[in-house]
């Protein structure tokens, strides 16, 4: 009998082996009984076709096994850094993390980027070293650079005798000893008895790293090899010991809930995963599914999904925004016959068209700050065939309902931008058109996402024309003015409520938070505050619309007269290069805007670390190689924005 469950994730930088990692993992533990290959695109989480013929994943994918009497769900997340807002939403989910590295290529750029989000998580995180077997394999040096880029609070539990040989095979650590010394620095009875030479014994150790895993401050540490199975019953041990389980029991009451995938039945009905954190789910009892708050803390742009376009972070869909639904069916991820689900289980569910991923089922979600940063490029797209730029439009928003990081804006002239992490996800999308939804699409190259924030404060008032020719029968005056950084979007009103009729009102914030989405130089503003100093309408003549028209109008003047500054996205940067190559590289990092902060010797060669343009990070990475005689290693991750020079 099933007495616990626990919701882990598998992540990884791509090509670590992660998916095939899962695929053994299931095979261990009799859910499959022959290893699919990446290869050959016959994994069990990898379903797509485009993820079959590419052999990476992009969709995070749902699979289970038993342990005992627990139950483990298995979230498969995407490894490439193009995908990243998959991995995004796996995470407010999970219980803990497997993050795979490879003793072949160590770690690596993106390797490091999950690491510092699951740290800052505090998620409960197992870090197991793949590809044992393979030529080249390292085991001292790899533990050092774990310690040195991932945290020093790494235990390794096991270690390889014929380390990068097909006969490859682990064993348990010699002694709690030097796990003893890493645990101690946060548990002070360990530190008692190593201060008076006492050597504690395996149990309290295991004991203790079980706890500091559970806290998100300590990392045990395995290496096998997903191809050839060894350490694997290593590693079903510490999901099992290390991780910290949900007691699986019906407790009466609302079910609450986070939506964090959506996918289409082969009949185009929406099928949503969603996790559940207390309460039980039954089909047909009524339900409210609340739709997600926007996020706070951001610099720059955040995409929304609700309606397949762009706001920025204060201009999001109100977390009391809630629809009925009653389920058709439902189903417990790794129990088919289960007519319900309590906390902890995966659910996919059916009979909810409205659903979004984001959304929250029972109870409003807490507003929270994102794990990564929005993407920072976008590209246009047009359809190959003149005439379908609506039906392109249609599945660009259908596209976003399941990934709500795909955003897109109307560009004037009517032509759509789409925003993007990376190009893979370029190829992605147009290959994703073209099978689901028959459109041939061309991408123009990918941009950065700029955007604008105020430079002071303007207004504008335009009045009622009482005489001559009037465009617009509505009085409204706006004032625009520089917001806090993160802040996003906010609105406010300096005139009384009840002088214009609801309708008149939304009709005005509406029009303004889209006129904002295009600044006098032609990007979004943010982090902006408009204030709705002025009203009047004549009854029975004035409408909506007049309304809709005058703000744009004086928000556009109000807007020249505050003047707005562009501001580009960054990365902070890491790169370690050769002692030659010095001068070269920063000359180039240099040469396309990158800003050097601090530069310092490192064994044989020098650590470089500062803030460059997001738009050059990959022309730096192709060249990086012909710098530094293939010895460079680079890494940077998206860090806040500066003005466009």
């Amino acid at each position: 009998m099933i007495k616990h469950v626990l919701n882990i994730g598998i992540l990884a930088h791509v090509d670590a082996g992660k998916t095939s990692l899962t695929e053994r993992l299931l095979f261990e533990t009799g859910v499959i009984d022959r290893l699919g290959s990446v290869d050959e695109g016959s994994t069990q989480t990898d379903s797509g076709e485009i993820e079959r013929r590419r052999g990476i994943t992009i969709r995070a994918a749902v699979a289970s096994f038993v342990l005992g009497d627990l139950r483990v769900n298995l979230v498969d997340t995407p490894g490439h850094a193009d995908f990243v807002a998959e991995v995004e939403r796996a995470l407010g989910v999970l219980d803990g993390a497997v993050l795979v590295l490879s003793a072949v290529e160590g770690v690596q750029p993106h390797t490091r980027v999950l690491m510092r989000t699951l740290r800052k998580l505090r998620l409960p995180t197992l870090l197991f070293v793949n590809k044992i077997d393979r030529a080249g394999a390292r085991e001292q040096g790899l533990l050092a650079d774990i310690r040195r880029r991932l945290s020093a609070s790494c235990v390794p539990l096991n270690t390889v005798d014929g380390i990068g040989t097909p006969a490859a095979v682990t064993r348990p650590v010699a002694g709690p000893y030097e796990a003893a010394e890493v645990l101690a620095e946060r548990d002070d009875e360990l530190l008692e008895l190593l201060v008076d030479g006492k050597t504690p014994d395996q149990g309290t150790v295991r004991a203790t790293l079980a706890r500091q895993c559970g806290d998100g401050v300590a990392y045990p540490v395995l290496f096998g090899s997903a191809i050839t199975g060894r350490g694997l019953p290593e590693l079903l041990d510490g999901i099992s010991e290390f991780f910290p389980a949900v007691p699986r029991v019906a407790e009466e009451g609302t079910a609450t809930g986070t939506v964090f995938a959506i996918e289409r039945a082969a009949s185009g009905e929406k099928v949503a995963y969603v996790r559940i954190r207390s309460g039980v789910l039954r089909v047909r009892e009524p339900l409210i599914f609340y739709r997600g708050q926007g996020r706070s803390g951001d610099d720059g742009l955040r995409p929304t999904g609700s309606a397949g376009t762009r706001t920025h972070s204060g201009g999001q869909v109100d977390a009391g925004h809630g629809y009925e639904a009653r389920l058709t069916a439902l189903a417990v991820t790794g129990a088919p016959g289960e007519s319900q689900a309590v906390a902890g289980d995966i659910v996919r569910v059916w009979g909810v068209p409205e659903i979004r991923v984001g959304d929250h089922l029972g109870a409003p979600g807490p507003a929270g700050q994102a794990h990564f940063t929005p993407p920072s490029l976008e590209t246009v797209v047009r359809p190959r065939v003149p005439g379908q730029e609506p039906r392109l439009h249609a599945a660009l928003l259908a596209l976003a309902e399941q990934d709500p990081l795909i955003g897109t804006r109307t560009l004037a002239g009517g032509h759509t931008s789409v925003l993007l992490y990376g190009e893979v996800q370029k190829e992605v999308i147009g290959e994703t058109l073209a099978r689901d939804f028959g459109v041939e699409a061309d991408f123009e190259p990918s941009r950065p996402v700029y955007f604008e924030r105020p430079a002071g404060t303007g207004e504008a008032v335009e009045e009622i024309q009482r005489q001559g020719r009037n465009d617009f029968m509505a009085t409204v005056g706006l004032r625009v003015e520089p917001a806090p950084r993160g802040s996003g979007v906010r609105y406010r009103l300096e005139v009384d409520l009840g002088s214009l009729p609801p309708a008149f009102h939304r009709a005005i914030e509406e029009s303004v938070r889209l006129a904002l989405r295009e600044g006098p130089h032609g990007w979004p503003v943010t982090d902006v505050l408009v204030t709705l100093t002025r009203t009047g309408y004549s009854s029975p003549v004035t409408v909506a619309a007049d309304f809709r028209g005058r703000a744009q109008v004086v928000l556009a003047r109000a807007l020249r007269r505050a003047g707005t500054v562009v501001y580009e996205p960054c990365h902070r940067f890491e790169a370690e290069v050769p002692l030659e190559a010095f001068g070269p590289v920063t000359a180039q990092l240099a040469g396309l805007g990158g800003e050097l902060r601090e530069a310092r010797r490192h064994g044989e060669g020098w650590v470089l670390e500062g803030e460059i343009p997001a738009a050059v990070v990959h022309e730096v990475e192709r060249r990086l190689p012909g710098l530094s005689h293939g010895e460079g290693v680079w890494w940077s991750e998206p860090a806040g924005d500066r003005r466009l020079r």
